[in-house]
């Protein structure tokens, strides 16, 4: 079946590159060769080179101090010689990255501002946001299609995740959206529930913490979420360990995929039911991974920063930005049938947690501790972020029929260190406060 977009995207006057390889709806990158997909890749960015050198002045300056045009760039490759793009390019900047005039600006969306500093604004044309953004599919990686009912519990303010899985849903696969919202006046755990009794949705997309909100509010009601014979569960926004994404999964009793991506760069990555990482979403971004002190790019398998250039923003391109997440990226295909590459998150470059000169992801702890029967589902770490810590302070809830006690402390300890290698202390809490925006489970002290 045609899309409206499919049928707009042909029609155009100047086609992009990807009106080339998208437009008939013959081809999806989740099931191209990598040949094909290096081949639009490079002739995407070809153009959006042009571009940027043509009529932005920033990414001018930048490509003539290295002593670069865009005719400098023959393969994928050839962008490591550009120079990287940095939020303090973008922080308090709103008009820094247009190729276009102000007045073909359809959509501003602005940084939650979770990272500290001015505020990021990222601004759309009418045609990046829907036509070229909505044109590649990934129909393997993400199966929504009519009739699905698909809940979408993210913000829809402050952050691009609700509004740009909501044109997803309802223009990109032609699905049924309930715009449930998430923290919002309106969108409370209790008006959420509401919607899902009289709407029966079969899609459900949220937080991590937020669908375990939506969980204590079922439990209140007495509602069983089993009972709406959930096709899927997306999780977007905050990321967590396999440990916690089970716990979703037992509560919802469907099939819980991730979806990886930022309010710069867009969808990133997709998980398929394999849940053994993200695949690359390259019809939409091209990866690298670099050494986060040198910039220097490294090989796959090796750990370092996420440097994304975007494949589909023409008039307000983002070429090489560091995205502060870690990761790597594996080669080998996945037995799941998806060609595209995948890779692998290892949180955040500030939130690493130092132990013993290493550093730890919060996720691969949090595996350990979501391991616990006994710990419930709301926790935090308590670290100090500039030494070493001698050990790892856990504020956490119990489960519900678990009493706290010294003993169950020292017990929760010597389990953690025996899996982990690190020493921690447990201090168990009646309630933690709800987070109404991205949870936060590193505290600094």
């Amino acid at each position: 079946m045609t899309s409206k977009f499919e049928e707009k995207i042909s029609k155009l006057k100047k086609p992009m590159p990807i009106s080339r390889y998208f437009a008939s709806n013959s081809l999806h990158p989740d099931s191209m060769t990598p040949e094909k997909v290096r081949q639009y890749q490079l002739d995407s960015l070809k153009e959006i080179l042009k571009r940027a050198y043509t009529n932005n002045e920033m990414y001018r300056a930048k490509m003539d101090e290295a002593e670069l045009t865009p005719n400098t760039f023959k393969t994928l490759e050839d962008i490591q010689n550009m120079p990287f793009l940095t939020k303090e390019d973008l922080r308090g900047n709103p008009y820094v990255l247009l190729t276009c005039e102000k007045e073909e600006i359809a959509l501003v969306q602005v940084s939650t501002g979770t990272t500290g500093g001015e505020e990021i604004y990222m601004l759309y044309t009418w045609n990046d946001y829907y036509l070229h953004d909505l044109a590649p599919r990934y129909p393997k990686l993400f199966p929504i299609d009519p009739p699905d009912v698909c809940l979408n519990g993210l913000p829809y303010e402050m952050s691009a995740a609700g509004l740009a899985f909501h044109k997803t849903f309802m223009e990109g696969c032609n699905a049924t959206v309930i715009p449930a919202g998430k923290g919002g006046a309106y969108s409370t755990p209790e008006k959420t529930l509401k919607m899902i009794r009289d709407l029966q949705p079969n899609v459900i997309i949220t937080s991590p913490s937020w669908a375990i909100m939506l969980a204590e509010e079922a439990e209140k009601q007495n509602f069983d979420f089993k009972s709406l014979n959930l096709k899927y569960v997306y999780l977007t926004g905050e990321g967590c360990s396999p440990a916690f994404r089970r716990r979703v999964e037992k509560i919802f009793g469907a099939t819980a995929n991730f979806f990886y991506g930022s309010l710069e760069c867009g969808v990133l990555g997709i998980e398929c039911d394999d849940h053994s990482g993200y695949h690359l979403t390259e019809a939409h971004v091209y990866m690298e991974i670099i050494d986060p002190n040198t910039g220097e790019v490294l090989e796959p398998g090796e750990i370092g920063e996420i440097v994304i250039t975007s494949m589909l923003r023409y008039d307000a391109p983002i070429i090489r930005f560091r995205t502060g997440d870690l990761g790597y990226i594996e080669t080998e295909q996945c037995e799941c049938g998806v060609t595209l590459p995948k890779f692998h998150l290892r949180g955040r470059v500030r939130d690493q947690i130092k132990y013993n000169g290493t550093s730890f992801s919060p996720f691969y702890l949090e595996e350990f501790l979501m391991s616990q029967p006994e710990v419930g589902n709301w926790y935090e770490f308590v670290i100090d972020p500039e030494e070493d810590n001698e050990e790892i302070h856990v504020r956490c809830e119990l489960a519900s029929d678990v009493e706290p006690s010294e003993e169950l402390a020292d017990s929760l300890a010597s389990k953690m260190e025996y899996s982990t290698g690190i020493p921690f202390t447990f201090e168990f809490m009646e309630k933690l406060p709800r987070p109404q925006g991205k949870t936060i489970r590193v505290v600094y002290e």
